[in-house]
């Protein structure tokens, strides 16, 4: 009796201790996904998807990786400007976690194009793009891991917080050298420092109330239109419904904006600006009546007509805003 139970207990120790042909498979599957997913990772940041690729790799269990995949139209006829921009900023996290030190297979960075994987689409029921999602390792996508890209914009160290929200992975983004910004400082320096030297002997212009007045504008009209919310946020230019073709300038939301927009609200601050400068100036130059009754005109058709279209903007974006003048 005694060597029965001592048989029955060792068997049971070894057939619990022994991972069963199920289990065994399924790491078998998960290291051979593993191991597709980092080769393809060491020949580029963003590993392309189709709709095989994305069942095998994303759908289907195991999978002890998180993957970002960004959805977007790529081809030169879905004539998304704004797909083209994203992908750049995309690539530029994907090369700075690749290239990083902390590079491991916790998390992957792939792509979905439109015209290789239109079956990805249908079946996410996606009709937008760009759109970032992330698939963590455990579980389904939650609301939480679709990226708001009106809202945050595609600027890579935005996605960067997103992604570290998501996955716990941080990744520094390193971007390649742009020596536009200082080369452009450098031409402006030179060429003021070209046209002091020029007029070394008449600086008056230097205390010139108009020149400075008229600089100090452009810089507000510049700031108050949104064009350091674009610096840092790096929002697109504008908007393209991939189904209908229509073009959005203006981002319905008061939380976002396009690029498009800031030239918008810019263009019609100027407009409000020029007409009240041509009211001052009918009261107060010494012009004849004439041309002082057109500058009038003008300045308050300026005002009027501006004016009521900065405000049917900001109706656009607050909705519920209860107040309008010509454009309801």
């Amino acid at each position: 009796m005694f060597y029965k139970l001592l048989i029955v207990v060792f068997l049971a120790v070894n057939l619990h201790g022994t991972p069963s042909n199920g289990q065994k498979k399924k790491e078998t599957l998960l290291s051979e996904k593993v191991s597709q997913m980092m080769e393809w990772a060491s020949k580029r940041a963003v590993i392309r998807l189709n709709g095989e690729k994305f069942r095998r790799l994303i759908r289907a269990p195991p999978r002890n990786y998180s993957v970002i995949i960004m959805f977007t139209a790529l081809q030169p006829q879905r004539q998304c400007a704004v797909c083209k921009q994203a992908d750049e900023e995309y690539q530029i996290l994907a090369n700075s976690w690749r290239y990083s030190s902390a590079f491991t297979n916790r998390i992957f960075f792939a792509m979905v194009d439109f015209d290789e994987g239109s079956d990805v689409f249908q079946m996410l029921n996606m009709n937008s793009a760009p759109t970032f999602i992330n698939f963590p390792a455990k579980g389904k996508p939650k609301r939480a891991d679709t990226y708001e890209l009106q809202v945050r914009g595609f600027a890579a160290e935005q996605l960067a917080r997103w992604v570290a929200d998501r996955t716990d992975v941080h990744i520094r983004v390193i971007r390649p050298p742009n020596y536009a910004g200082p080369l452009m400082l450098g031409l402006l320096l030179a060429f003021i420092g070209s046209l002091a030297y020029l007029r070394r002997n008449n600086l008056e212009f230097l205390f010139n109330k108009n020149v400075w007045a008229f600089s100090a504008l452009c810089f507000v009209l510049i700031m108050t239109s949104g064009q350091m919310w674009n610096h840092i946020r790096g929002p697109p230019y504008a908007h393209k419904n991939p189904n209908t073709g229509q073009v959005s300038y203006i981002h319905g939301s008061s939380q976002a904006q396009f690029v498009a927009e800031t030239h918008i609200v810019l263009l019609f601050n100027a407009a409000v600006t020029l007409g009240m400068v041509l009211l001052h100036e009918a009261a107060t130059s010494d012009l004849d009546v004439g041309k002082r009754k057109i500058m009038c005109v003008a300045g308050i058709g300026l005002v009027v007509l501006f004016f009521s279209w900065l405000l049917s903007v900001f109706r656009a974006k607050y909705h519920g805003y209860p107040y309008s003048f010509l454009f309801g």
